[in-house]
């Protein structure tokens, strides 16, 4: 039996949406595979895509249809330029959104870039017992929405609730 001080290591993947970044230019996904694993989560898979709905789509598909998935860490398209197409191929996968991921997300990035902020439509909600979340693309985005709303909202310890009770309950494996 485990207590509410012990921590449950999630099964995580990323996903990196750009029509120009590869392995090897993608900081953003790279920072975010560093930062879960350091947290104690486990990757899963990680993937790059172009900013097409039907190519996110497909990649967050099959990752919530797989039950080692708990969380997918979506990073790039939500901006309103050119072909980002984020939040519309992922919020149709949703069963239930969390309003609050974006709200205090722009938030907190209100204090680092200011009014820019109105630009992100970061997102998050839940699919098929699976957490997603949806941010910017660039390096700055993606440490201020982990650091600031996701790490703490993927402890299990984090009070007074966080999201893995939720995640765990869901796939039958209450804490």
């Amino acid at each position: 039996m485990s207590s509410s001080t012990d921590f449950h290591a999630l099964g995580m993947a990323v996903l990196t949406v750009s029509d120009t970044r590869n392995e090897s230019s993608d900081s953003s996904g790279q920072y975010l595979v560093s930062a879960l694993t350091e947290a104690g989560h486990q990757l899963i898979d990680k993937q790059i895509v172009k900013d097409d709905i039907y190519q996110i789509r497909a990649s967050v598909s099959a990752w919530i249809a797989d039950p080692s998935i708990e969380a997918v860490l979506i990073t790039g398209g939500t901006g309103f330029s050119g072909r980002d197409s984020t939040p519309e191929a992922v919020s149709v996968l949703f069963d239930k959104v969390i309003e609050g991921f974006g709200e205090v997300f722009r938030a907190v990035s209100l204090q680092e870039i200011g009014s820019s902020t109105i630009q992100s439509r970061a997102i998050a909600g839940l699919a098929n017992n699976t957490v997603l979340f949806c941010m910017p693309g660039s390096t700055g985005a993606c440490k201020t929405a982990w650091q600031s709303v996701i790490q703490e909202q993927l402890d299990s310890r984090h009070r007074p609730c966080n999201f893995v009770g939720v995640l765990k309950a869901r796939n039958g494996g209450g804490l």
